[in-house]
């Protein structure tokens, strides 16, 4: 042993065992202070650790319980204990080896144990760097393919600070950037603990960044349930290149509010949406969705598919079984002919024959005629085109669908339109309800419709320069507090589709990763089915289990561990855990994190606001620290509950009442 290390014996190994060792301290040790050759050191808390040298190693031990015996009281009354005489045991729990040569890198388990009066030394803050994998928190970067970069000596983060130890003072913990972005995590706590100031400060540590290179290719799309981010997350938007975009859905189509295009969404998220039956609904809207895009293509092959839907539908309408008077059926024919016409297939027909458009009949009995020459068009074996999802109006839809059905009835299902009675209802619901305003969008005459392109240009924070990309925001807010937690699972649920689409289908996959900060996660991914149509829980149960490969990640806050959906905390590799004291949400942290002490566990019930607990692979030991304080803060401080209360009498309200 050094001479160094003599210096910092604290005490020495009075009983091993293979789970836990005894260490006494020794003598003239004041309150398990120690007065080091560095510093002053409080050796004996809860969660600290302690050296013991083995051979060339150390053994890396955590400091589990604390007592005293007086080995001087035999003979002497209860009221006589000497605290001066008596001697100080830590008790202490095995968790790994650090090798003295600084070269080599800690791990975890115990080869080599220490033998009866092998001394117990203080820890070093190079060495908690050591055992933290810490010790260089940045690193010279490079240049695009490897090149030299520019400005020369630019730096790339490897470690980041997220708060100060409550065990060793003065002391940053730190996590591993690459295992702690490179992996889904979880920061979870009671209402008040301080997990909104966590998420903020985590992001404000790492877009602080001082000097060249900042994090400008990262991407953060936070969906902000509770109007939270704004404030701490705009002012990050600074000359070195980091950008903040903020973006409101409050349910509108007003001018700069969020829009979510409804041809966005894929045919499983509109049979969710209108809670299409499986046995007769859902056909009926996959056929209507198909048709949305139908009659946009000119190809031939699709010129005869379009003729024949349309002769299919024309020869139901006169038909006559759907019980409409011969006007209506008129009109719905002539409608057909004016919204789809071909080359053949149009009003001129009806003019052809006859038509009276007053009466909804054909002069001098033209009526079957005109029907050989529409039975013409129809064709053997044609299947009906795909939902393709190019831009269409809400009128469009609900035509299609009315000719959806149209077509069902003309292949011999007579009873469609009574199946499709609810569909329709909850389509027109949908249609005419306000706070689905934001995804109702009408194409003008000569509009260019938004394309999905341009949609996920601007969710990723990017922008066109030339036939490449580069990033023109690194964190885009996603406010949704104007909105019930009906809209928040829709727009969740589609937006973080699009987003894993999207990066499952780039080449090369996994070089452009994506964090989706998911604030108050519990109201929508829900391990229980919620009662809104649109379950959010699916695609991020998904994400939870692939995402990692393809570059998507989940920072998933809640305050409601046990009402989460247990794929997707079973898959986060990182826990930063504020404080819980709901038995459901103890026993759930519990089974998820089999490998952490009940002794770490216990100190969760107690944790002051601010403290937090963090686990995993991007820390080698659980660690307890006050967390960096977010300057500014997130919009979730408490209420000032005496000074709103307590005031002079007419002063004004701090309220205003909004429709």
């Amino acid at each position: 042993m050094s001479r160094d290390d003599r210096k910092r014996a604290i005490g020495m190994v009075v009983s091993v065992a293979a789970d836990r060792f005894v260490i006494e301290m020794h003598a003239g040790t004041d309150n398990f202070t120690v007065v080091g050759f560095d510093d002053v050191h409080y050796v004996a808390r809860l969660g600290s650790f302690l050296m013991i040298p083995v051979q060339t190693e150390y053994v890396v031990v955590e400091v589990v319980g604390l007592r005293e015996k007086d080995i001087g009281s035999v003979g002497r009354g209860a009221g006589d204990f000497d605290k001066v005489a008596s001697a100080k045991y830590l008790d202490v729990v095995p968790v790994g080896m650090l090798p003295q040569d600084r070269a080599a890198k800690f791990r975890f388990g115990v080869s080599i144990f220490p033998s009866l009066y092998a001394d117990a030394l203080y820890a070093l803050d190079a060495e908690l760097d050591r055992v933290f994998e810490t010790d260089k928190p940045s690193e010279p970067a490079s240049g695009a393919n490897g090149s030299p970069p520019v400005p020369e000596g630019a730096t790339r983060l490897r470690a980041l600070s997220i708060g100060r130890s409550v065990v060793f003072d003065g002391y940053d913990v730190k996590v591993r950037i690459d295992d702690f972005f490179g992996g889904h995590t979880a920061v979870l706590g009671n209402t008040g603990s301080g997990k909104s100031c966590t998420v903020a400060s985590v992001l404000q540590s790492l877009f602080d960044k001082t000097d060249e290179f900042h994090a400008r290719g990262a991407t953060f799309v936070v969906f902000d349930v509770n109007g939270e981010y704004a404030d701490a997350l705009i002012p990050l938007a600074k000359e070195s290149g980091i950008s903040v975009a903020h973006v409101v859905l409050d349910g509108t189509a007003s001018e700069g509010k969020f829009r979510l295009p409804h041809w966005f969404l894929e045919q499983s998220e509109w049979e969710l949406l209108l809670q299409a039956s499986e046995r007769t609904q859902i056909p009926v809207l996959r056929t209507a969705l198909g048709l949305t895009g139908l009659f946009r293509e000119n190809t031939p092959d699709a010129l005869a598919i379009k003729e024949h839907f349309i002769a299919t539908c024309v020869i139901e309408c006169f038909r006559g079984a759907d019980g409409d008077s011969p006007v209506a059926k008129f009109q719905r024919v002539v409608s057909l002919l004016q919204k789809y016409p071909t080359q053949d297939l149009n009003t001129r027909l009806l003019q052809k024959y006859g038509a009276n458009y007053q009466y909804g009949n054909f002069a001098g009995g033209n009526l079957a005629p005109f029907l050989d020459e529409v039975r013409a068009k129809l064709r053997e074996g044609v299947e009906l085109p795909s939902y393709i999802r190019t831009p269409f109006t809400f009128d469009d839809l609900e035509e299609c669908l009315d000719f959806a059905i149209l077509y069902e009835e003309a292949h011999g299902n007579r009873q469609i339109r009574d199946y499709c009675s609810q569909m329709l209802t909850r389509f027109k619901v949908l249609r005419d309800r306000a706070e689905y305003a934001f995804m109702r969008h009408d194409i003008d005459p000569g509009e260019v419709a938004p394309s999905m392109d341009a949609f996920l240009e601007q969710l990723l924070g990017l922008e066109r320069n030339g036939n490449d990309w580069q990033k023109s925001h690194q964190i885009i807010i996603v406010d949704m507090n104007a909105v019930e937690d009906e809209v928040v699972q829709l727009v969740s649920s589609v937006l973080a589709r699009m987003i894993f689409r999207q990066l499952r289908q780039a080449d090369p996959r996994n070089r452009f990763p994506v964090h989706l900060l998911l604030e108050e996660a519990h109201r929508y991914i829900s391990e229980t089915p919620t009662k809104y149509a649109i379950d959010a829980s699916k695609i991020y149960d998904r994400i939870a289990k692939e995402g990692r490969k393809y570059g998507l990640f989940l920072l998933v806050a809640s305050q409601r561990p046990s009402e989460l959906s247990k794929t997707v905390l079973s898959q986060c590799s990182n826990f930063v855990i504020h404080r819980i004291q709901n038995p459901d949400d103890l026993s759930q942290i519990r089974q998820m994190t089999p490998f952490i002490s009940d002794a770490v566990l216990k100190r969760l019930p107690s944790l002051p606001k601010q403290h937090a607990l963090v686990f995993g692979t991007s820390v080698n030991l659980p660690t307890t620290f006050k967390v960096r304080e977010a300057k500014p803060l997130p919009r979730s401080d408490d209420a000032k509950i005496r000074a709103l209360w307590f005031h002079e009498e007419g002063r004004a309200a701090s309220i205003r009442i909004t429709s």
